[in-house]
């Protein structure tokens, strides 16, 4: 295969320009495109949010002097929902103080207006060429490590960039998202596409596993070392060597098996109970929680040396209801696989039907939506699941909306963002959900900077989904 220099991989990124003078706007813009880039603008921080809610940039460049906020702040906002995406900062008033704290903070670069065009497309390539350099050995076209993986949220594209980056390396990953989020499934994934994806991957349920029992499984033990050790066990560590292991809700396991798994990662070795030799092994670790492990290191129940032995990256996965553009699409799929299960000819869900599950609460996340579809499936008798089977499936009313008199800003915005992410951006259909009226729903997507148009034919929300079915 012909390989893909860092400089070709970086030419025809998507650029992200913030800035509230519209001239440079259109220089900066004619000049980028001109060097290959593909380029968008926004002229408020506000305005940049909802573009980066909507679309994938490779890079964004923002002055320091926004209308509505500093461009640090932005730089927060930006480095809080897509951390591994890099940020360049201009500025009219730059001094070195300034520079040094938006470096240290993490801004990859900053650059004082009047600046030379050159410098800026070499920052910028710089920049690129970070994320470029990690996949420029990988096909880009074999996707089928994340097969598992069902989403078109930004959100999930984001942790799936971060993955993959991190998949080529042998570094510990923390995975950290609410029960049901699909954190196995992306502990799968990433090992699927590193180097080890032809060894085992072992996944270890740390809670699920009784605490007498949890040292045996995990490193094996010697005939005889207990009773009822009739014969020798390998162990999961021992099982996964040269592969991966996973470990699942670590922050259940006991205190004093931590001690011995703390010694098996610094030795690289493992020893069964009963027995006086260590053998070597050669694993990766993949671990997950749902608890909050910072506040366990505080109460003593989880260990500093070993959170951070295994919290050299951290991966966060949304939850459901912060990736609800999901939900028709997750609903479907999981449809079509209980369909062939169950033997019927099912074709999709009512409108009314797709709509509850789009605006229910998912505290179970994708694991509860499966559940609820799996039931609606078994008890449905016509070819489109009716809205009975699915509130008969739900047990929960469906969430109505919240008044926007008591939302604070960024919630609004991040609703108003979920509203036209589930109707492919009809303004109609969003202002019903949110019980408002056209006029004063315009209103409040003026206030935050948010056009219809960006929704539109990208997602296959609730609107396109009901269109399939009509």
């Amino acid at each position: 295969m012909k390989s893909t220099s860092p400089r070709t991989m970086a030419a025809g990124a998507h650029l992200l320009l913030v800035d509230d003078d519209t001239d440079l706007l259109r220089l900066l813009s004619m000049r980028l495109r001109a060097s290959g880039y593909r380029v968008s603008t926004a002229e408020t921080a506000e305005a940049a949010l909802a573009r980066l809610a909507v679309e994938r940039f490779g890079l964004v460049v923002s002055d320091v002097r926004l209308p509505d906020r500093d461009g640090l702040a932005l730089f927060e906002d930006i480095r809080r929902n897509f951390p591994a995406l890099p940020v360049i900062l201009l500025t009219a008033h730059g001094t070195i103080p300034d520079a040094v704290e938006a470096t240290s903070r993490g801004v990859f670069g900053y650059l004082t207006k009047p600046f030379d065009s050159k410098a800026l497309l070499d920052k910028i390539e710089q920049a690129l060429q970070i994320g470029a350099a990690a996949s420029a050995t990988e096909d880009d076209s074999d996707e089928s490590w994340r097969d598992e993986i069902i989403s078109h949220s930004t959100r999930m594209a984001t942790v799936l960039d971060e993955a993959r980056l991190v998949a080529a390396s042998d570094a510990s990953i923390l995975i950290r998202g609410e029960s049901g989020s699909g954190k196995e499934v992306l502990a799968r994934a990433i090992h699927r596409a590193s180097p080890r994806a032809n060894a085992p991957f072992v996944a270890i349920h740390c809670g699920a596993i009784p605490e007498q029992l949890l040292e045996s499984e995990l490193f094996g033990h010697v005939r005889g070392a207990f009773t009822g050790a009739a014969t020798a066990h390998t162990g999961l560590f021992l099982a996964a060597n040269r592969g991966t292991v996973f470990l699942d809700e670590i922050g259940d396991m006991p205190l004093a098996l931590q001690v011995k798994l703390l010694r098996v990662l610094q030795d690289r070795a493992v020893r069964p109970v009963g027995s006086s030799r260590s053998e070597p092994i050669d694993v990766r670790i993949l671990s997950a929680t749902h608890r909050d492990l910072e506040l366990a290191l505080a109460e003593g129940t989880f260990r500093e040396d070993l959170f951070y032995r295994l919290n050299v990256v951290t991966l966060t996965l949304p939850s459901l209801d912060e990736r609800r553009e999901d939900i028709p699409l997750l609903a479907n799929h999981f449809l079509h696989i209980l369909a062939r299960k169950y033997r019927k000819r099912l074709r999709g869900f009512a409108p009314e039907a797709l709509e509850a599950l789009a605006t229910a609460a998912w505290p179970g996340n994708v694991r509860q939506l499966q559940n609820v579809v799996e039931q609606a499936c078994a008890l449905a008798t016509t070819p489109l699941i009716p809205l009975a089977l699915v509130e008969r499936a739900l047990r929960v009313r469906s969430m109505e909306a919240l008044s926007y008199a008591e939302a604070k800003q960024r919630f609004e915005r991040n609703y108003l963002i979920q509203l036209l992410k589930l109707t492919d951006g009809n303004v109609s259909d969003a202002a019903r959900l949110a019980d408002r009226n056209r006029t004063e729903f315009y209103r409040l997507l003026q206030r935050h900077a948010l056009t219809p148009s960006l929704f539109r034919g990208e997602h296959g929300g609730v609107a396109s989904e009901q269109r399939k079915e009509s």
